[in-house]
């Protein structure tokens, strides 16, 4: 009788596979990879139409062969403010959320470690940011860096153009960098204010696992406390931390939309997608596909990326496995 040795598996690889089980996230995965390449790649083409030309023989054109998405009331296309839009609007959410995540998770990686005074301490700082009017912070440091971008703005756009560029050149340089420039302080802002709620999950994670026998190994070892915390306690905290960075994208995307929509985002003639729904919903009446396309990627979005976080979140936690 021959013994059979099956080959062990990883938890990563296991995660895996219990995530392509998971159909709803994987087709919001492939979804949300398409829109996002399409509006990382799409605005580099020399074939899609300048966002912010004017044509006003074409204005208010239904879709068509020429226009897919139809124009505006000011003959710009709307295939192409699309994919601008969504270009800023993925930025926003994705650097946004980078900044909240990493002084989030350093945050309360710290707190749940140190314990006890420490942690008191830190924590009641997070209840007092809690009771910040958020919006008001965001809107007010937007104001008061504004000055402040414009400038950055222009030392960019000075230091991209060439001595023999035309005016066409440099208005092209000047609609790739001004949108994402001009954004800072809403990335700074929300990204400062967003990262109070991951701090909580983490320090709970750490708490928990700095009890475990492999930290006491590691401690007996005569690791350094940062060592042990960023090098041991941390990666075993990691399916939280993807699972709440995922929900948090969708988060900020619908903010940024918000701030948009409430004419504190992105500066006209620029376009996001929240900008192009606010400019869309002044016309629904009379122009729809105004608001249909951008709303339509806009849903597409955060749909995905939702279903990609409550598929991630089973895989990466089995006790939350609907299998």
């Amino acid at each position: 009788m021959s013994l059979v040795i099956q080959k062990g598996t990883s938890l990563r690889a296991d995660a895996m596979q219990r995530l392509k089980k998971n159909r709803a996230a994987v087709v919001g995965l492939y979804c949300l990879a398409i829109i996002v390449l399409a509006c990382v790649i799409l605005p580099f083409t020399p074939w899609l139409a300048d966002p912010n030309a004017q044509d006003l023989i074409d204005k208010n054109l239904t879709p068509s062969a020429r226009h897919w998405f139809g124009t505006d009331h000011l003959g710009r296309d709307i295939f192409s403010r699309v994919f601008f839009g969504g270009r800023i609007s993925i930025a926003v959410a994705v650097l946004t959320t980078f900044v909240a995540v990493t002084i989030g998770v350093t945050y309360g990686a710290i707190s749940g470690y140190a314990g006890q005074k420490v942690d008191a301490g830190m924590m009641r700082l997070v209840d007092v940011l809690y009771g910040l009017p958020f919006l008001v912070v965001v809107i007010l440091l937007g104001k008061v860096l504004e000055e402040m971008t414009m400038k950055w703005s222009n030392k960019i756009v000075d230091l991209l153009t060439t001595d023999g560029a035309t005016a066409d050149q440099i208005n092209e340089i000047r609609t790739a960098v001004e949108p994402l420039v001009t954004m800072v302080p809403l990335f700074l802002a929300i990204g400062a204010l967003s990262w109070l709620t991951i701090s909580r999950i983490v320090r709970a994670q750490v708490q928990s696992v700095k009890k475990l026998e492999f930290v006491e190994a590691a401690r007996s070892l005569g690791l350094s406390h940062w060592t042990i915390l960023f090098r041991h306690i941390l990666p075993n905290c990691i399916g939280p931390i993807i699972v709440y960075t995922t929900l948090t994208i969708p988060g900020v995307m619908l903010f940024e939309a918000v701030l948009s929509f409430l004419g504190l985002g992105l500066k006209p003639p620029n376009s996001s997608w929240g900008v192009l729904i606010k400019e869309g919903s002044d016309m629904m009446l009379t122009n729809s596909w105004l608001l249909f396309f951008p709303s339509l990627f806009f849903s597409l979005t955060l749909l995905s990326l939702n279903f990609l976080g409550d598929g991630l979140r089973d895989a990466l936690d089995p006790k939350s496995s609907k299998d």
